[in-house]
C-alpha cells in the first residue's frame, strides 16, 4: 500500500475551506465570536482526523453540522515552551501554517517530520510554521525535545480550545491546520494529517494570492478543487 494511500485522500476529503460563494453571509453561532469586534465567517461542511491509531485518546470525531471558519486570523495569546505569553502578531507580516496537535494523537506525530522539513525551506522568509499544542506543558516540552521541534510551539489546555474555537473548532479533532497568506486572512483549514503534496499544493496558492497572481476568493476555489483531485487520484 501506497504510504499516502488511504490516509491521504481520506484527510483530503474531510478538508474545511474558506468558501468563495457567500462568504460575507453567515456569522458565527458560538457566544464567544458574538462580541463587538466579531469577524464574519463562512459555514463549511464538518470532518474528522485521520484513521485512528489504537494509541489515540477518544475526542469528539465530529466538529457539528457546520463549521463555522473565520475570514480574518483571530487575535489570541497562548504561552511558549520557555512559559511567556506570546501573541500571534508576533508572526505579522507572515504566511503562516498553524498546525494544532497534542502528544498523544498519532496523526499528529507523523505530521512532525513534514513540519519540520517545511519549517526549515522556508525560514527567513515570508512563512512560518507555528505549533499549537493543546495538551499540558511538562508533555509537550519532553515531547519537543525528543522529537527535536524545531519549530515555535505554543501551549495551553482550555485557552488553546478557546483559540481552536474561534477558528469553530468547537469539538476538535486533532490535527488540524490554519493556512493564512500574508495579510493574515485565513485561506483554508484542513482536518486530519497533511503529506507532502496537500501542503505544496496549498503553499503554491498561497504565494500566489501573496504576489497578486490571483485573489482570495479564486485561491480557495483553486485549494478546493485542487485537493478534491488528489483525494481522487490516490483514492483510485
Amino acid at each position: 500500500m501506497n504510504a499516502i494511500g488511504p490516509r491521504f485522500f481520506a484527510a483530503a476529503l474531510i478538508v474545511l475551506l474558506a468558501i468563495w460563494a457567500g462568504i460575507r453571509m453567515h456569522s458565527v453561532h458560538n457566544a464567544r465570536q458574538q462580541s463587538a469586534n466579531q469577524e464574519h465567517g463562512v459555514a463549511a461542511p464538518a470532518g474528522t482526523a485521520s484513521a485512528s491509531d489504537p494509541r489515540d485518546v477518544a475526542v469528539s470525531e465530529a466538529t457539528g453540522p457546520h463549521a463555522v471558519i473565520p475570514v480574518h486570523l483571530p487575535d489570541f495569546s497562548l504561552k511558549d515552551l520557555a512559559g511567556k505569553a506570546t501573541p500571534i502578531s508576533e508572526w505579522g507580516g507572515k504566511s503562516l501554517v498553524i498546525n494544532f496537535w497534542a502528544t498523544w494523537c498519532a496523526p499528529c506525530r507523523r505530521e512532525i517530520p513534514l513540519l519540520k522539513s517545511i519549517a526549515a525551506e522556508w525560514a527567513g522568509r515570508d512563512l512560518a510554521v507555528l505549533g499549537i499544542a493543546v495538551d499540558y506543558r511538562d508533555k509537550v516540552k519532553e515531547f519537543a525535545g525528543q522529537f527535536k521541534i524545531d519549530y515555535p510551539v505554543l501551549i495551553g489546555d482550555q485557552d488553546a480550545l478557546d483559540v481552536a474555537a474561534q477558528f469553530g473548532m468547537d469539538s476538535p479533532a486533532f490535527p488540524f491546520t490554519v493556512f493564512t497568506d500574508g495579510r493574515g486572512e485565513v485561506v483554508a483549514l484542513f482536518v486530519g494529517e497533511l503529506h507532502r503534496q496537500q501542503v505544496d499544493f496549498i503553499l503554491s496558492q498561497v504565494q500566489d494570492l501573496n504576489h497578486g497572481r490571483v485573489q482570495l476568493p479564486e485561491a480557495r476555489r483553486l485549494i478546493g478543487e485542487g485537493l478534491e483531485k488528489l483525494a481522487e487520484k490516490h483514492g483510485a
